[in-house]
């Protein structure tokens, strides 16, 4: 039988101030942009701007889900190793919201309306990956970077090639959920079952397919 573990009031209102920030607030991240101030894109049409925008909200989305997911998944899990390692991929995750949002705003597009449900929903997945035990918490965690890595590729692959700032920012993300994952399966994390794995690419399609356009 699951059970969840004792939960302080203080837990509930940090969990509840971070869901806010995420969704309503401007992240503030602890890392510099990662784009040399003399790298431009002055070149991409407006199509290819309204397009790059579109994989950049896509992409903040997938933060947004992160954040959400991470901080459910910590909430309930028993072994301090593990909950440093979910808050440690949270913090590098506020970088990609941040520099995802910066880059929207310099393309002229705009974040995800539905980015409340977008959270809320992974906040769920996450407590109930977090209640089946750590070990499959970590193999959550790390299926979940490598998918994340993968789409990432992906994204290289349909960026216009002339926007070199937003393919710098996307390769670092790609970096950064690749040691996520390493540090994940290291500290025990079990590979998840194939189904598991194959319906968590159906509902990140979805995910992606509606960010895209809402």
């Amino acid at each position: 039988m699951l059970t969840l573990p004792p939960l302080s009031l203080d837990k509930a209102i940090a969990v509840l101030d971070m869901g806010l920030r995420t969704v309503f607030s401007n992240a503030v991240a602890s890392r510099p942009y990662p784009v040399s101030e003399t790298t431009s894109d002055s070149t991409l049409t407006d199509r290819e701007r309204k397009h790059a925008a579109a994989l950049m909200r896509v992409n903040h989305v997938g933060e947004v889900c992160a954040q959400a997911l991470y901080s459910g998944q910590a909430l309930v899990s028993r072994d301090p190793a593990n909950v440093e390692a979910l808050k440690q991929a949270s913090h590098d995750e506020v970088d990609h919201l941040a520099w995802c949002e910066q880059r929207i705003n310099e393309l002229g597009g705009r974040k995800s309306l539905l980015n409340p449900l977008w959270f809320g929903t992974s906040f769920g997945l996450g407590v109930a990956a977090g209640l089946l035990g750590d070990k499959w918490n970590l193999g959550f965690l790390a299926e979940t970077e490598h998918q994340v890595a993968a789409h990432l590729h992906s994204h290289l692959q349909a960026l216009p090639a002339q926007d070199h700032v937003s393919r710098t920012i996307v390769s670092q993300m790609k970096i950064d959920e690749q040691q996520h994952a390493q540090t994940a399966e290291q500290l025990g994390g079990a590979a998840l079952p194939a189904p598991v794995k194959r319906a968590m690419r159906l509902a990140s399609t979805v995910m992606t397919r509606t960010a895209y356009h809402l």
